[in-house]
């Protein structure tokens, strides 16, 4: 306990001392003008901080005001789930480093409140658990639904397909080929596609190319993929982005799709110097790529950081149904943006609040002072979207009232003005338990409990508070929300839990 109060004092200290900005109002709404514009007050005053005019004044608001903040990019990113799924059941558990419990709990519906237009809605809610004064309070953000619109601009897309050697294993450039000619038929008249591949070089197959009259040709392109050798991923990647600049449409969403299993080991390896190479087009054009991992063995920490610092982000495929769904039904939902460099700041009330912690989010992190500086790489995020953050956090013994209020920024696509939207959590609107809380935040709850086990063990002294004795129990909760919940990703989410039970013995 001593520690945590000597924490929360360095805190205090380290607001006053102006690290850490602080608000002098707040309020839920939609932030139309600079980052320096006022916001609408309420009661609570712990909104994320905002920039005051002169700095006498900001010193003095956060000596009176110190805030508890947690500042991250958003990310939508799944294939560490999907990854750890195919370990599983390939009858191993996934190495510790590839689990992000992030992209474990961003992988399941979720029931938020959508906004009617661009933006983000903002849903905070929690649950109590059975450790003392512990509760998980969850941060969930959403974008307008794709359903019944079939509004977007017209895409132009360019795969970067892997050809090397290691591809030659079935479910990966096969899986890739089939997915690659559904989609191709799934594609509107008006969306361009261009085709480049790579082993020891990378070789533009088909330059970018009108769908309408041309499906034939495209398919052929496909179908004519063959494995060859070693794995020049930079290569490719920069071939990539030459023909994504070269066949570039004005009015259009401009992607570069990489599909590979990442194992690279010819030329650039590194995602800081591929990205280097590339980085005039992404920043000048804003093209961003999307990565789709293949194979048991992957390059998962290659294809995250490219994808990450790409402005894009990744999945994982293993069998058909999951590339069609990728390719014909993700893919085409990702092509719209709604929101650029995407940031979340949640600031805890320090009266309420004893510490927290955000479960994952470990790369997307970002400097509480950096929310509002728009020059700070944050998420995309596109239509139909939704972003799931879970904090565990200790309260005061008996305290009462407001405890966090959560705020996102991002950028307009098309003219980069800046928005925000926030939302608040009382303590009274905490559920008693998280089996009393509604049936999608125990979902989020157990992928999250699932992560931790499967990131530290299942017998750690620090896991998530109320998180189950192990495994096996583990998955009769994960069971039980698969029948309550008829949903088919929360009985494959049962089927892992209950692998690793089986395996842990």
């Amino acid at each position: 306990m001593e520690r945590y109060r000597i924490r929360n004092l360095l805190l205090a200290v380290t607001a006053a001392s102006g690290l850490l900005l602080t608000a002098c109002g707040g309020g839920a709404g939609t932030h139309e003008d600079s980052k320096t514009a006022d916001r609408d007050g309420h009661s609570s005053g712990l909104t994320a901080p905002t920039h005051g005019d002169e700095p006498g004044e900001q010193e003095d608001d956060r000596r009176e005001n110190p805030r508890q903040l947690s500042t991250f990019a958003l990310d939508v990113d799944t294939a560490s789930y999907d990854y750890a799924r195919r370990a599983l059941a390939d009858g191993r558990f996934p190495d510790p480093s590839t689990v992000r419990p992030e992209e474990f709990v961003n992988s399941f519906r979720q029931d938020y409140e959508r906004p009617d237009g661009d933006g983000f809605s903002v849903t905070v809610d929690g649950a109590r658990t059975a450790d003392e004064d512990w509760s998980l309070v969850r941060v969930g953000l959403a974008t307008r639904s794709t359903e019944g619109t079939g509004e977007r601009p017209p895409a132009a897309l360019t795969f970067v397909i892997d050809v090397s050697g290691s591809m030659a294993e079935p479910g990966r450039l096969d899986l890739a080929q089939e997915s690659l000619a559904v989609m191709t038929d799934r594609l509107r008249d008006d969306d361009s596609v261009a085709l480049v591949t790579f082993s020891d070089e990378a070789e533009t197959v088909l330059p970018m190319t009108r769908l309408d009259g041309n499906r034939d040709e495209i398919h052929d392109a496909i179908a004519e993929l063959e494995i060859q050798n070693s794995t020049n991923l930079g290569a490719g990647v920069e071939t990539g982005y030459e023909q994504a600049v070269e066949g570039l449409r004005e009015g259009a969403t401009n992607r570069v799709v990489l599909v590979s299993d990442a194992l690279a080991n010819t030329g650039d390896t590194d995602a800081d110097a591929i990205l280097e190479r590339i980085s005039g087009e992404r920043r000048e054009h804003g093209i961003t790529l999307f990565g789709v991992g293949v194979g048991s063995d992957y390059g998962d920490a290659l294809m995250e950081n490219l994808a990450d610092k790409g402005d894009g982000h990744t999945v994982y495929v293993s069998d058909p149904g999951e590339a069609r769904k990728v390719f014909c039904e993700q893919l085409p939902r990702h092509i719209d943006l709604t929101a650029r460099d995407a940031k979340a700041q949640v600031a805890f009330d320090p009266e309420t609040v004893e510490e927290f912690r955000l479960v994952g989010y470990d790369n997307r992190r970002v400097a509480d002072e950096d929310f509002r500086d728009d020059r700070v790489d944050g998420g995309e995020v596109g239509p139909g979207h939704t972003v799931t953050a879970l904090y565990a956090v200790r309260t005061e013994p008996g305290t009462e009232g407001h405890l966090a209020t959560a705020t996102v920024r991002w950028l307009d696509p098309d003219t980069r003005d800046p928005h925000e939207e926030s939302g608040d959590l009382e303590t009274d609107a905490l559920h008693d338990s998280p089996r009393a809380a509604p049936s999608r935040f125990q979902v989020t709850a157990v992928a999250a409990y699932f992560a931790d086990a499967l990131r530290s063990g299942d017998d750690r002294y620090d896991r998530l508070p109320g998180a189950p004795a192990g495994f096996a129990e583990l998955a009769d909760r994960a069971r039980a929300l698969a029948g309550t919940t008829q949903d088919r990703a929360v009985g494959e989410l049962a089927d892992a839990v209950e692998q690793a039970a089986r395996r842990r013995g």
